[in-house]
Parts: structure tokens; C-alpha cells; sequence
């Protein structure tokens, strides 16, 4: 029993280190190799989701190691060997009223916090900024509703075009399978709205390191939304089965300064003016 219960000590040591350490050896934007724990946040959203994703583990890992400690009780202590005359007892009233009491207290536990964060991800504060997202078979549809008549597709780069991207600018932040040829861009410690509908099927809209996931429904518009407090390149993808490039919808959203951003704005109101403004353009000439 003494060898069991120090075995049992160091695994339980092992765990928590694990679960405390994993939120930090996850990186930040996109999966990092041997990641453990969800992506680095950089939203007060996602701020929240980590701290109860740890919460969560913590109280998974009592659980577990309190049921494992009565298994080795039971098996150690109430075997035929060392308990040949079983007890006749079939009521106990106090642990009757502890094993109703205590999981009634660890769920309500669970539910108070988890009731906050889902009102605080669905109740979306003034937007200083809103994106309008289509998810189509397989790419992404961006536009800017706020900020002029134009929209753009986001496709994912092929192998060829990243390498071709990388001998242009050696620096460059081309992964495979997540780099996009047009990315979202987005001012920094702003409140970005983001209204997600679909062309054809069910797709889902997913950033991890914002906390962000909606579903993309055709012929509905479902919300959510953002605020990133940290430049820097941050990827995402279709989180449903959607047709067989499903894998090949990647979601790529550069955080920049609101200097940065409106620069980006005018450049890309005349690359990707709709057909419509330069139809009127031209007929007013």
C-alpha cells in the first residue's frame, strides 16, 4: 500500500504540472508542435476560456484521482484475502446525503461560470469595426460593410505559391495549410464585429487564440466577435465538415495599428471595388 500511495502521489504531481504548464507551451496565432492546452489568447474572450478550460482540468483531476484512490481502496482492502467477512450494510445516511450534496455543489460550480462566459461571448459590446464572412466551397468571402462596396476572396496557398512567397521575402508567414493569399486585416484593441452567413452549405468560422467559433448557415446570419490586444498574425479554419477541401479553408486575420489599418483600407478599396461602384463611377463620367 505505501509504494501504491507514493506511485499514486508522483502521478498526481506529474498531471498537475502538466495541466499548469500547458496553457504556457501552447503558441500564440497557430498550432505549435507538442502543444498542449488551447492557443495562446490574445482576447479578453479567450482570456476567459483558458481560465476555464484550467479550472475545468483542475476539477477533472480531483475527480479522477479521488475515484482512482477508492478503486485501490477496494481493491486492496475489500478483496476476498484481507476482508473474507463482508459488511451487511446497506444504508448509510450520511454518505447517501454526501454523494447527492457534493455533485450537486461541483456542478453548480461549474454552470455559474460557464452561464458568465457564454452571456459575455454572446452579447456583443458597440463595434468599432464589422466584417461580414461567407463561407463558400472552399474559401472565405470578406467584406466591410462600414467601410465601402468591396469584398474579397480568401483562398489558401498552395505549395508552389508559398515557396514562390518565400523567395520573394525569406520572413515571410507561410504555413502550410493555413497561409491565405488575401488575409483579414484588422485594427488593434478594437471591438471587430463579425457576421457569418454561408453560400452553399454549413460552414464554421474558428479562430482559437480569439475564442471565436460560429457557425457559417446558409440563408442566416449568426455574430460574434473580437477584440485582439496584441499585433500580430493569427490563423484559423472551417470547423465543419463541409465537402472534401473542408481541410483547405483556412482563416487568416493580420492585427495591425489603427495607423497600419487604415492605410490597408485605402489600398484595398481600389483593388477590390465591387463591379457595382465602378459601374456607377463610370456611368457618372
Amino acid at each position: 500500500m505505501r509504494v501504491i500511495s507514493r506511485f499514486y502521489v508522483a502521478a498526481l504531481l506529474a498531471v498537475m504540472v502538466i495541466v499548469g504548464a500547458g496553457a504556457a507551451w501552447a503558441g500564440a496565432g497557430q498550432p505549435t508542435p507538442w502543444q498542449l492546452g488551447p492557443q495562446e489568447s490574445v482576447t479578453p474572450v479567450m482570456d476567459w476560456i483558458v481560465s476555464f478550460h484550467n479550472y475545468l482540468l483542475w476539477v477533472i483531476t480531483l475527480i479522477a484521482a479521488f475515484v482512482l484512490v477508492l478503486l485501490l481502496i477496494v481493491i486492496f482492502r475489500f478483496n476476498s484475502r484481507a476482508n473474507p467477512t463482508p459488511s451487511r450494510t446497506t444504508h448509510n445516511t450520511v454518505i447517501e446525503v454526501a454523494w447527492t450534496a457534493i455533485p450537486v455543489i461541483i456542478l453548480l460550480s461549474i454552470a455559474i461560470p460557464s452561464f458568465k462566459l457564454l452571456f459575455f461571448q454572446l452579447n456583443t459590446p458597440p463595434a468599432d469595426l464589422t466584417i461580414k464572412v461567407t463561407g463558400q466551397q472552399w474559401n472565405w468571402k470578406y467584406s466591410y460593410p462600414d467601410n465601402g462596396k468591396f469584398e474579397f476572396v480568401s483562398i489558401m496557398l498552395q505549395d508552389d505559391e508559398r515557396q514562390a512567397k518565400l523567395a520573394k521575402e525569406p520572413k515571410a508567414d507561410v504555413p502550410r495549410l493555413l497561409a491565405v493569399d488575401n488575409e483579414i486585416v484588422v485594427p488593434v484593441n478594437k471591438v471587430v464585429r463579425v457576421l457569418v452567413t454561408g453560400a452553399d452549405v454549413i460552414h464554421s468560422f474558428a479562430v482559437p487564440s480569439f475564442g471565436i467559433k460560429i457557425d457559417a448557415v446558409p440563408g442566416r446570419i449568426n455574430e460574434t466577435w473580437f477584440k485582439a490586444e496584441r499585433e500580430g498574425m493569427y490563423y484559423g479554419q472551417c470547423s465543419e465538415l463541409c465537402g472534401k477541401d473542408h481541410a483547405c479553408m483556412p482563416i487568416a486575420v493580420r492585427v495591425v495599428s489603427e495607423q497600419a489599418f487604415a492605410a490597408w483600407l485605402e489600398e484595398v478599396k481600389k483593388k477590390y471595388a465591387s463591379e457595382d461602384s465602378r459601374t456607377t463611377v463610370a456611368a457618372a463620367h
